[in-house]
């Protein structure tokens, strides 16, 4: 059998993937521990035999459905390169809307952020790395999570972040910020489409009967942790942005409005408490 990192990239098979020879590459240099550069300046060195099955045994992972960045243990987010794994959601591009509309609404100036839900701590991480003068307190109710985001803190080098465990607002009574974001759970109990997330945490995912549990009850309990004209900014899905803009309406919020994401779906809603 042929070895080499040609012949290899030439027959992994991955019919389900739509990236599949930028998968099989990436699969390939994991496995070699070198960069995709390596792949192309020496094609024709054979693997190892622990190379090999290091190689098989992700492309096992792949063909079964598992997505890339659990393979991995990582992926990209807003320039930042973070460690991820089966106890939080894998960050999208889609929620860089969300950084997108806080650094475009926030004024550089000292304030203090609430990342709600922060999972692996990606919307928290890139804000703090974006604004050093800002204050970032990103909490979730997982302990796993809050674990990984910390190592993704002191990956990052960031001292203006901070992570802590917290069901929503419990752990931050008492306290008051300039703005609070979250990319919370907005998927309904039967969604037809859970089964392509089968390997991400369901408990990010879904929010009840009909997806707005948690949307109901961040909207319903921000005015409560919000300084005056806070702005809240929450993330969901394509096709919630009326009924989040009725929501917050309903809670006092003005200056309402919703964002597209790079898919040009309704993405982001928001809104200020005057």
């Amino acid at each position: 059998m042929n070895t080499t990192p040609a012949a290899l990239l030439n027959c992994a098979e991955l019919p389900d993937s739509p990236s599949a020879r930028l998968d099989a590459e990436l699969l390939l240099c994991a496995a070699l521990g070198k960069p995709r550069s390596y792949l192309y300046a020496w094609p024709d060195k054979p693997l190892s035999p622990r190379q090999m099955e290091t190689f098989a045994g992700f492309l096992a992972r792949r063909r079964a459905g598992e997505p890339i960045a659990y393979i991995l243990g990582k992926q990209g987010f807003y320039s930042l390169d973070l460690s991820v794994n089966q106890h939080c959601l894998i960050p999208r591009a889609d929620t860089e809307t969300l950084v997108e509309a806080a650094l475009q609404r926030l004024p550089d100036t000292p304030a203090r952020l609430l990342d709600l839900g922060t999972g692996s701590g990606a919307i928290a991480l890139a804000l703090a790395r974006a604004r050093p003068s800002w204050q970032l307190l990103g909490v979730d109710k997982q302990a796993e999570a809050v674990d990984l985001a910390e190592q993704n803190r002191k990956q990052l080098h960031l001292s203006n972040v901070q992570f802590v465990q917290s069901d929503w607002f419990a752990a931050v009574r008492g306290l008051r910020f300039t703005a609070i974001l979250s990319n919370p759970p907005y998927i309904a109990e039967n969604d037809q489409h859970l089964d392509e997330l089968r390997f991400e945490p369901r408990s990010a995912l879904v929010a009840g009967k009909d997806g707005f549990d948690d949307l109901r009850h961040i909207i319903g309990q921000a005015p409560g942790y919000l300084e005056a004209n806070g702005l809240l900014l929450l993330e969901h899905g394509w096709q919630q942005a009326e009924a989040v803009r009725a929501l917050l309406a309903t809670a006092g919020f003005s200056q309402i409005e919703s964002l597209r994401d790079l898919g040009g779906n309704w993405r982001v809603s928001l809104g200020r408490l005057e």
